[in-house]
């Protein structure tokens, strides 16, 4: 079968179309990898992201037929998909944690100079490093991985935070200085993982790629993103959720926190696979009525 990939033309997301397109060349499919402009790609590199924004044109050329999969970063999804549209497969999911990048390299977030500038595009990143040092200078900094670097080798901040999985994909864990501890910046729900998009509508292909999705990585993203639908938040909220299924038995860390660094709380909710989602639905309706989320 011939599956046109419909992508961004971002490294990474290239790098993750590379990940998915091996995986079904190996399964004896023929591969077109085809680079779609987003939203997301247009907008002016300070310009902060909305809601969808990389997800919506793949989607509408998947829709109209000119591709046949699409492969997203699972946390760029947005919680209400288009009706035509599945998630066929979660692949695989890389180290879900975020990052800390330094100019003055071997440094941790505890053992940064008061005052100095870290930056980020994400309230919740910037929620919980504020949380963890007030008196840090949380600087909005957009742009891709390689852009947000230049800017701090430039000089324009002290440090970054990143998604780990980016840097670990992109070949440069070099830079990582610390790989944040859950509990001090939880991640984004689904942070690291592959959503793999397909047509409702196509049951063949549907069938493939069942074969390639991985069900514990589907249940922790589904599990995550429950937890971010229940606060009423989207992909841009300060929601961190990080679940972990073990054979039978599930665990999810949940945090939420203000963009100014006030409010954290965090909880951590076990059960059986089986009670995952109502578990997850029940840590962030909890966590809608301990913190105002601003």
């Amino acid at each position: 079968m011939k599956v046109r990939l419909g992508t961004r033309g971002s490294q990474l997301a290239l790098v993750q179309a590379g990940l998915v397109a091996d995986r079904l060349r190996a399964a004896g499919h023929e591969v077109e990898v085809m680079r779609i402009v987003t939203e997301g790609d247009l907008r002016p590199i300070d310009m902060v992201a909305g809601d969808g924004v990389f997800v919506a044109a793949i989607a509408r050329a998947l829709i109209a037929g000119e591709v046949d999969v699409a492969v997203h970063s699972a946390k760029d999804v947005p919680l209400e998909e288009e009706a035509e549209l599945v998630i066929a497969a979660y692949p695989e999911r890389a180290d879900a944690r975020d990052a800390l990048v330094t100019r003055e390299r071997g440094a941790s977030l505890d053992s940064l100079p008061p005052g100095c500038s870290v930056g980020t595009d994400s309230p919740r990143r910037a929620g919980f490093v504020r949380a963890a040092r007030p008196d840090l200078r949380v600087v909005p900094i957009h742009g891709n991985v390689d852009t947000r670097l230049r800017r701090l080798d430039e000089g324009e901040v002290d440090a970054l935070i990143l998604a780990a999985a980016g840097l670990d994909r992109l070949g440069r864990a070099d830079r990582i200085d610390q790989r944040l501890d859950a509990r001090t910046v939880t991640p984004a729900p689904a942070q690291g993982a592959l959503a793999i998009q397909a047509r409702r509508s196509d049951t063949r292909l549907r069938s493939e790629l069942s074969a390639i999705d991985n069900p514990s990585v589907r249940l922790a993203v589904n599990a995550e993103r429950a937890v971010l639908e229940a606060t009423g938040g989207t992909c841009r909220a300060p929601v961190g959720a990080f679940a972990v299924v073990d054979e039978g038995d599930f665990e999810m860390l949940v945090g939420g926190v203000n963009s100014d660094g006030t409010g954290l709380h965090l909880s951590v909710t076990r059960s059986a696979v089986g009670g995952a989602m109502d578990a997850a639905r029940q840590a962030g309706l909890e966590l809608k009525q301990r913190v105002a989320l601003r």
